[in-house]
């Protein structure tokens, strides 16, 4: 029998920003504090069922259920799962709904994590739905920015790269919008530019500051973050379009010599030529630092999901 109020994460707009706040909070100390959330979880199962290749999220899921004392079931691509032999996704998370007390999905179908939560009877979390919306990735990126800058206001966020199809540009820039005097610079090819429904949805609605440019160097020395992103080669249908876009932009020291001295350089991983090898002993590169973040937040989600005090 479906239970009744269960809290699911499916896009970052869920969750009020104190909400976030709240989650941040959490997370922090656990950071401080990690043995004492080490029994939180015991005797509850987390289900990652991942439609979709991913290393960090599906990894930082399941560490954090093990840091919490809980316990991880699931599959990490399709083809080993029932849907290879043609099972609905509704009649895979009504199932597995039974075996978990959360389910963690990753899937390449944009809503995927909708129709998912109306078959569940366990908290549902999106951890990636195609290009859409990618939620503990935010709040992933929320804690880096929050721990970094010691703010989450009052900041001017460059996002360079795919811009089109990357959900994690969709959904950070759905959560920084809620907070007070943020200016993005849109950094990227015409191909991959911002979507309209993005610019006029929540850009414009919110009367935020945007300036879109094809220029990753011209803004450098306004930025208090750039966060940059891969070119995707899974969300093209041409490879001829993929291959002359995915060099578009490779960051490296150089391009750094008019920059704050405080950036906060960022990056949802994984990269691949993107960012050049020899920012990373720059202090200003935080993405590595960013992956491990990624555990503690979802900590404090479980937690909050499981209803755990």
């Amino acid at each position: 029998m479906k239970k009744e109020k269960i809290r699911n994460l499916i896009d970052i707009k869920d969750f009020s920003v104190k909400e976030i706040d709240e989650l941040i909070k959490v997370a922090n100390d656990i950071i401080t504090n990690r043995e004492k959330y080490s029994h939180k979880c015991d005797g509850k199962i987390l289900a990652t069922l991942f439609f979709e290749p991913s290393t960090r999220t599906r990894l930082s899921f399941e560490s954090a259920m093990l840091r919490l004392g809980g316990k991880v079931l699931g599959f990490s691509e399709a083809g080993s799962s029932s849907t290879a032999k043609g099972e609905t996704l509704g009649d895979t998370i009504e199932t597995v709904s039974g075996y978990a007390d959360i389910i963690a999905m990753r899937h390449p179908k944009e809503g995927a994590p909708v129709v998912a939560s109306k078959r569940a009877s366990v908290p549902i979390i999106n951890a990636g739905d195609g290009g859409h919306n990618h939620p503990t990735q935010t709040l992933t990126d929320l804690l880096t920015i929050s721990r970094e800058k010691k703010r989450l206001n009052n900041l001017t966020i460059g996002l360079c790269g795919d811009l089109k199809f990357g959900r994690t540009i969709h959904s950070i820039i759905s959560a920084m919008s809620r907070y007070d005097n943020i200016k993005f610079i849109l950094i990227s090819p015409d191909e991959l530019k911002l979507p309209d429904y993005t610019i006029t949805e929540v850009l414009e609605k919110n009367n935020i500051e945007y300036v879109e440019t094809n220029n990753l160097e011209e803004y450098m020395s306004d930025l208090d973050i750039l966060y940059m992103t891969r070119v995707q080669k899974e969300r093209f249908f041409n490879e001829a379009d993929y291959l002359r876009l995915k060099d578009y932009y490779i960051l490296d020291r150089k391009k750094l010599d008019n920059a704050k001295k405080d950036l906060c350089i960022m990056h949802p991983l994984p990269r691949v030529s993107e960012i050049n090898p020899d920012v990373d002993d720059d202090p200003r590169a935080k993405y590595f630092t960013q992956a491990h973040n990624g555990v503690y937040i979802r900590m404090a989600l479980i937690l909050k999901l499981l209803e755990v005090k």
